[in-house]
């Protein structure tokens, strides 16, 4: 019981971690420091507009890679990844 209490532990830390990043890329860098970040330039447009409109779904897919990576480690970890029958 406690091995499987120590995964859901280690599953919800990373889920907020995760969260985390998203919430300050999306409304952080997006919204609130959209303004501050249009001083700069990327690719030829102000940064704040391009992490609203384009960094932000770069962000939200490679924390999708991320996600998965980490969930291997952690299932193999605990042994309960997914092996392949044959």
């Amino acid at each position: 019981m406690s091995n499987n209490n120590d995964y859901w532990k280690e599953n919800v830390s990373l889920l907020l971690k995760l969260l985390a990043v998203w919430f300050v890329v999306s409304f952080g860098m997006g919204i609130i420091l959209a303004d501050y970040l249009d001083q700069f330039q990327f690719f030829g447009f102000p940064l704040g507009f391009w992490m609203s409109q384009q960094g932000s779904i770069y962000v939200f897919v490679a924390l999708i890679f991320i996600y998965v990576r980490k969930m291997n480690k952690l299932d193999k970890k605990y042994n309960v990844d997914e092996e392949e029958e044959q």
